[in-house]
C-alpha cells in the first residue's frame, strides 16, 4: 500500500460529498493520505472548509474567491478574506485565478479580483492556489508583476509556460489529466518539471484519473496519477508521492 499521499487541492466542501464525506474522509489515514487541501471558491465554501480542517488533523482549508464565482464576490470581499485567513488551519489564498473558458464578460473582475487576493496573500506571507484555463497570457503577466509564492493547479499549460512559472519560484500540480487518453501536455511537464516543485492533486470530485473516468474523483485515486508521473520520469510511484507530500508540507508551512 502507497504511503505519504498529499492531495494539495480539493474541493472536499462539495455537494458530491454530501452523503459519506464523514466516512470517506476518515478512511483517508489508513489509506496512506498523509495530507489534503480543500479548497474555497467563495466565502460559504471558505467557511465550510475551515470547519472541515477542524474535525480532520490531516486536512488544511485554503479560502478564496474564484474566477468564475465572481457573482459571489461581496462588496467588502477583501475584508472578508483577511478575517477568513485568521482561522485555524487556513494554509492559503485560493483556489483564486482566472477562467475565460465561459466567463469572457466577466474578465474585467477577474483580474482586479486575482491581482487583489495575490496583494492581501503576500501581505500575510501566505501562498496561492491558481486556476488558470485559457488564461496563460494574463495569468503570467500577474505572477510575473506581484511575485507570490504558490502554485499552478491542474496545469494545463506547455512546457514554455512550466519554465516561467518555475521562474518565479512557483510549483506546479499535475492531476488525472496527466492519464487521460490524448493527454500530451501535461504528460511532457510531469517528464519536466523538477522534482523539488512538482505537487500531485486530485481537484476532487472532479478530474478523475483513468481507469475510473467519470466516477467522483477522491483523494484515494492519487495513487493512479503518481504512478502515470513515476512511468514518464523513470522512477516509482511511492518516490513520487514521497517528494510531492514534502514539496507540499513546505510549500504550505505544515510540519
Amino acid at each position: 500500500m502507497y504511503k505519504n499521499i498529499f492531495d494539495s487541492h480539493s474541493h472536499y466542501d462539495d455537494e458530491r460529498f454530501s452523503e459519506d464525506s464523514e466516512e470517506l474522509l476518515s478512511s483517508f489515514p489508513e489509506n496512506g493520505v498523509s495530507g489534503v487541501i480543500s479548497c474555497g471558491v467563495n466565502t460559504e465554501t471558505s467557511l465550510q472548509n475551515i470547519e472541515l480542517a477542524k474535525k480532520y488533523p490531516f486536512l488544511y482549508a485554503a479560502v478564496g474567491y474564484h474566477g468564475l464565482n465572481t457573482e459571489d464576490v461581496p462588496e467588502n470581499y477583501t475584508e472578508v478574506l483577511r478575517e477568513l485567513l485568521k482561522k485555524e488551519k487556513v494554509v492559503a489564498v485560493g483556489e483564486i485565478g482566472l477562467d475565460y473558458h465561459y466567463e469572457r464578460e466577466t474578465r474585467d473582475i477577474q483580474l482586479r479580483i486575482f491581482r487583489e487576493q495575490i496583494k492581501i496573500a503576500n501581505e500575510y506571507g501566505l501562498p496561492v492556489i491558481v486556476h488558470d484555463r485559457e488564461a496563460h497570457e494574463d495569468t503570467l503577466n500577474i505572477l510575473k508583476e506581484l511575485k507570490p509564492r504558490g502554485v499552478l493547479h491542474c496545469f494545463s499549460g506547455s512546457v514554455e509556460t512550466a519554465k516561467e512559472i518555475l521562474k518565479l519560484g512557483m510549483y506546479i500540480g499535475l492531476g488525472g489529466a496527466v492519464t487521460f487518453k490524448n493527454a500530451v501536455k501535461p504528460v511532457e511537464v510531469a517528464a519536466f518539471v523538477p522534482e523539488e516543485r512538482l505537487l500531485i492533486e486530485t481537484d476532487a470530485p472532479y478530474m478523475t484519473p483513468v481507469p475510473f473516468r467519470g466516477k467522483r474523483c477522491t483523494s484515494l485515486h492519487i495513487p493512479y496519477t503518481a504512478e502515470k508521473i513515476a512511468e514518464v520520469r523513470g522512477t516509482t510511484a511511492q518516490h513520487i508521492l514521497d517528494i510531492t507530500d514534502r514539496n507540499a508540507r513546505e510549500l504550505f508551512n505544515i510540519k
